[in-house]
């Protein structure tokens, strides 16, 4: 596992889509285009932080993930931006923001149309159980279909329990009823395999390299004042103790499929 890289954003190219988030599409100084996810958007760099661990989970575990980059705005990136909230964007934005490997030609997974395997789909299943990501429904996939392959995109909807100020250990523990609403929970037809095979594939060590990827900057929360050591603890504690106690939500997953079937 390596570090993210740097780059430098250089043209803020288009948003990707309306709401309160607006993600947009850049261009950095390597010359490659990137999605970028703003600091300054909706729930701030928490969700950067969902994305950031999210995206490299799911790399570590043999998943598809486009490149996650740090991309660093100016101070002066975006002063002449028409559109006053773009520009606002864009100044709340300044400093290490997130960037994710533009897939130019990717189309979004449809899981009635697509083929996607039981083992698969029950790998994915479990992935979004695990990071407690309540985004990967029917209506939102955030999968992509690139070069014949599945991509798994947009995991800033992950570690939902950091917005609520839930004790990390507890929250561990859910069982994660959203799993019900999952996209591919039909197809996931073999679960507990899955889980063993998921268990010996990450570590402890491994999780607490991915939590230490976490920029300082985005661990200064308004009305929070731990260190950025405790907060990275926080997040180090909840991953561990969910992987040790996975099947918990490996239950709950496979009960909320037999009701389906």
């Amino acid at each position: 596992m390596t570090d993210l890289r740097h780059q430098q954003v250089v043209r803020y190219i288009t948003p990707l889509r309306e709401g309160g988030s607006l993600p947009a599409l850049t261009e950095a100084d390597d010359g490659f285009k990137y999605v970028l996810k703003f600091r300054g958007a909706g729930h701030g760099t928490k969700a950067l932080i969902a994305e950031l661990i999210g995206g490299e989970v799911a790399r570590a575990l043999g998943f598809r993930v486009p490149e996650l980059v740090f991309l660093d705005l100016d101070e002066d990136f975006g002063r002449t931006e028409p559109d006053e909230e773009i520009q606002d964007l864009l100044r709340a934005s300044h400093g290490e923001n997130l960037g994710m490997h533009f897939l130019s030609g990717a189309v979004t997974v449809d899981p009635y149309v697509n083929k996607i395997d039981g083992k698969l789909a029950s790998a994915i299943v479990w992935l979004d159980a695990f990071l407690a990501n309540v985004d990967r429904t029917v209506q939102n996939t955030n999968m992509l279909v690139w070069n014949d392959e599945v991509w798994l995109i947009d995991h800033g909807a992950s570690l939902y329990f950091h917005h609520a100020g839930t004790d990390p250990e507890q929250a561990a523990l859910s069982p994660f009823p959203y799993v019900k609403s999952h996209a591919l929970l039909r197809k996931a037809d073999c679960l507990e395999a899955v889980d063993k095979e998921m268990r010996q594939k990450i570590t402890p060590r491994t999780l607490k390299k991915i939590v230490s990827m976490i920029p300082d900057s985005w661990l200064s929360w308004e009305g929070d004042e731990k260190t950025p050591a405790e907060r990275r603890q926080m997040y180090e504690t909840f991953l561990t103790t969910r992987l040790a106690n996975s099947s918990i939500f490996v239950k709950r997953a496979v009960d909320e499929r037999n009701a389906l079937i």
